[in-house]
């Protein structure tokens, strides 16, 4: 079975945010899924929305055999399994986690259910950080720029930076 490295976003803002990103990995895990490699944790605000509190986001690199789409419901399930709730109504909500495929290989993935890469990845600091933590020089495939580029012209001007549990801002 081939292979395949992928990058997933994790993040949630509602308590205890860093527990669930755990359990997220976990479950991954159990699902034959091989965690190869982890970014920091990060900590910004919520963006597109207001809430009480931030988000912690983590990338994963992972290796996978699963197609996209079966990896984006195993993402699906796992995020259900740890009681987070979809709603119909238009935009952003606080959420206990949220699993984003952002790269699958080089790889792109137009469907009805599915785009990778992730769209929005130029736009949210809180992506590019991790991210640029993990694999600075990854040329974007449709973009064709590396991620550290990326992370420079980001125009999202919110506050990233790496999570500190004792600092309770």
């Amino acid at each position: 079975m081939e292979k395949h490295i992928t990058y997933i976003l994790a993040g949630g803002n509602i308590e205890v945010r860093e527990n669930y990103i755990a359990e997220a990995a976990l479950i991954l895990q159990h699902s034959g899924i091989t965690i190869l490699r982890c970014s920091s944790l990060y900590e910004s605000a919520p963006w597109g929305f207001e809430a009480k509190q931030n988000f912690l986001n983590q990338v994963f690199e992972i290796s996978t055999s699963l197609t996209p789409e079966e990896l984006l419901h195993l993402l699906l399930t796992t995020e259900q399994q740890l009681g987070r709730k979809r709603t119909n109504k238009a935009g952003y909500n606080s959420r206990t986690i949220d699993l984003d495929i952002l790269f699958y290989d080089s790889q792109i993935v137009e469907s009805q259910s599915l785009t990778i890469p992730h769209p929005r990845i130029a736009e949210r600091r809180f992506t590019l950080e991790p991210l640029n933590e993990l694999i600075s020089d990854f040329v974007h495939p449709v973009l064709r720029v590396d991620i550290n580029t990326l992370l420079t012209r980001c125009k999202d001007q919110g506050k990233v930076s790496i999570y500190n549990p004792g600092n309770n801002e």
